[in-house]
């Protein structure tokens, strides 16, 4: 039988700093919930707690349509930090 690979808990980085609300004009807050392609990073990966992903996920859903955030990156042209370019 194989043994059970033990992985360190990951901890919700909003609870601990005890945020209420989830604002998406705060770029730099959301960007640490995006993947590199700039894909919202299931609770697994991040240690969110369900209430504060649910935030972060209409955060980010908010910040794309108000174009603060992009929808697809270009994989033509990669760009290091897109939020620069604003």
């Amino acid at each position: 039988m194989t043994e059970k690979r033990k992985y360190s808990r990951k901890y919700c980085k909003y609870c601990e700093q005890k945020i209420e609300f989830i604002d998406y004009k705060d770029t730099k807050l959301l960007k640490h919930s995006l993947s590199e392609r700039y894909k919202i990073m299931p609770r697994r990966l991040t240690g969110n707690c369900k209430k504060h992903q649910e935030m972060v996920e209409s955060a980010i859903k908010r910040a794309r349509h108000t174009a603060l955030i992009p929808y697809i990156i270009d994989t033509n042209n990669i760009v290091s930090n897109p939020f620069e370019l604003l």
